[in-house]
């Protein structure tokens, strides 16, 4: 993984001391709220319901066991014991005290992290996907080109006051697994029929209150002008984007404005100054990067047969957690491994201090001490030897991190919502509890099987509810918390966004509704259909006539 160099290490440490002199000012009464907010934002520090919340970055979802720890301690020594993992690869601390902001920033520094660029109008932490590097389908290892994309990003002096903020990931492989096409600006590598390596370039995506499918912009881009282009692409959005109505400002609706082909036209025009400058990227300069995410020293191993070696232990649990939680690798002898962060009666994302120390020992003993994050709000050891298995589950499961539901309802993206955020319009948590006690029968979520459930509390769309096959969304009707419901969401190669049923629920009908819509997929699906299989098939209707009458005929297969 990418190690600090001593460049990396005096601009981040020179930002802490800078920060800790913005914030004394601050609270000597020297600098206004005014003036002291957007200095806290470039240093990822919110004021939200209770107080200030810490986003602290990891670039690409990518960390070290040291680097754990060194987020457990900050947990431990100056939160509530707990860390939330959201849906940016990064990790959010809810109830930090600003006097002690800047320490937290020097423990941060000492372990090569840093919270800056987490908030604001600026390029945002660059995203990636959490199996880079071991996956079978993968064309090229996309960590190098987002490391340099953060590198290019990181105190950008032209993009520090974008119109608002401005996300970017990147996808290596054939499946997206890390949702380009609902970004500001997305990344595919790709080659061309010569076997070169370039991009396919996406644009204008994103969630919020006017979710889009990002539009492609450029079937090939050569890898050497990754930073030209991509300084032209935001130029073009810093130049034109809205900046008199920030329900307005994103780039997505600066697309759909002018539309796929006039914006690619502009970007093009405006890269002709830029193409073959000074940011083109060498063979050397990228060597330089790709080196520090070389493989590890895999052993030779052969590959295991999965089904013998469950068999051969002979537990039901054991069983369902390698189904659920564990992928192939492309090295023989060697699997990807999810730690679930949905334990149920925690809220998802959440890790305890204890639980992050574990998970770090898990990774020195298992992984090459290595862990990445999801955007699914869960924790991955992505180089575990397969003859392990059994061992590494044990170890998770005494942590709480073994929960066998990826993929399952219950594996659900969930903002911290009302309990925490003050843009929130209702809380997310409690409906996400409520879901979890009512399928709480692990028999009957493998009986549902894969189905992807997101929920935010507001239009901004932390948890991602759009792309959920079903997802719920927070709204204020009239000073009291309802919930909208949409259906048909999906994330990946296929983006969807889902669409709205009707009118919202009350809280206490949402975990009703959810059954309901369940039990039509379930009385209508044919073999192996997912849920928006059978929705695409049978339509929304038989969907919505169940969720606003609670004496349907759900089973009743009419609407075949």
């Amino acid at each position: 993984m990418y190690h600090y160099d001593d460049y990396d290490r005096s601009i981040v440490s020179a930002r802490v001391k800078q920060f800790r002199g913005q914030t004394g000012r601050f609270l000597a009464g020297k600098l206004s709220e005014d003036e002291f907010r957007p200095l806290r934002l470039q240093n990822g520090l919110y004021i939200q319901r209770h107080g200030p919340m810490l986003r602290i970055a990891i670039p690409y979802g990518q960390l070290s066991s040291a680097q754990l720890r060194t987020l457990a301690s900050i947990a431990r020594d100056f939160d509530r014991d707990v860390g939330h993992f959201t849906t940016r690869q990064n990790m959010q601390l809810n109830w930090v005290k600003l006097p002690e902001v800047p320490d937290i920033l020097e423990r941060l520094a000492n372990a090569e992290m840093h919270a800056i660029q987490t908030s604001g109008n600026c390029i945002r932490n660059i995203t990636s996907d959490p199996f880079s590097g071991v996956a079978g389908d993968e064309i090229a290892d996309p960590r190098p080109w987002a490391e340099i994309l953060r590198q290019w990003s990181t105190f950008h002096p032209e993009f520090a006051y974008l119109p608002r903020k401005f996300k970017v990931a990147i996808s290596g492989a054939t499946e997206d697994r890390a949702a380009i096409q609902v970004h500001d600006l997305g990344l595919q590598l790709v080659k061309n029929e010569a076997g070169e390596l370039g991009f396919t370039v996406y644009a204008g995506g994103g969630l919020g209150r006017t979710p889009l499918i990002g539009q492609k912009i450029r079937d090939f881009l050569p890898w050497q002008h990754l930073l030209t282009y991509s300084e032209a692409l935001v130029r073009i959005y810093n130049r034109y984007g809205r900046r008199d109505n920030m329900y307005k400002a994103r780039i997505k609706i600066l697309v759909k404005a002018l539309g796929s082909a006039e914006f690619a036209r502009q970007v093009e025009a405006e890269w002709a100054y830029l193409k073959d400058g000074p940011q083109t990227l060498t063979a050397a300069e990228v060597e330089r990067v790709a080196m520090q995410f070389a493989p590890p020293r895999y052993a030779r191993l052969a590959a295991e047969n999965l089904t013998h070696l469950v068999d051969q232990h002979g537990e039901k649990a054991f069983a369902r957690w390698v189904e659920r939680n564990v992928k192939p690798h492309k090295v023989p002898g060697y699997a990807a491994v999810t730690l679930s962060l949905k334990q149920p009666g925690r809220a998802p994302g959440d890790a305890t201090s204890a639980q992050m120390y574990a998970a770090a020992d898990l990774a020195d003993r298992f992984s090459f001490g290595e862990i990445r994050v999801t955007h699914e709000q869960n924790l991955v050891l992505a180089d575990v030897e397969q003859r392990e298995l059994h061992t590494l589950w044990q170890q998770a499961k005494a942590a709480g991190l073994a929960s066998a539901n990826i993929g399952l309802l219950a594996d659900m993206i969930v903002c911290p919502g009302g309990d925490f955020c003050s843009l929130a319009n209702a809380k997310s948590l409690p409906i996400a509890a409520a879901v979890q006690e009512r399928f709480a029968d692990l028999d009957y979520l493998f009986d549902i099987g894969n189905l992807a459930l997101n929920i935010s509390g507001c239009m901004n769309s932390c948890g991602h509810h759009h792309l959920g096959a079903i997802g719920i969304l927070g709204v204020d009707k009239h000073g009291e918390e309802w919930y909208q419901i949409t259906l048909g969401g999906t994330q990946g190669n296929a983006a969807r966004i889902g669409e709205v049923i009707g009118r919202s629920f009350a809280a206490a009908e949402v975990p009703d509704v959810i059954e309901r819509l369940v039990a039509v997929y379930l009385s209508h699906r044919h073999a192996g259909e997912e849920f928006n299989e059978t929705l695409a098939r049978i339509g929304l209707e038989p969907f919505r006539a169940a969720a606003y009458r609670k004496d349907a005929e759900i089973g009743e297969p009419a609407y075949a």
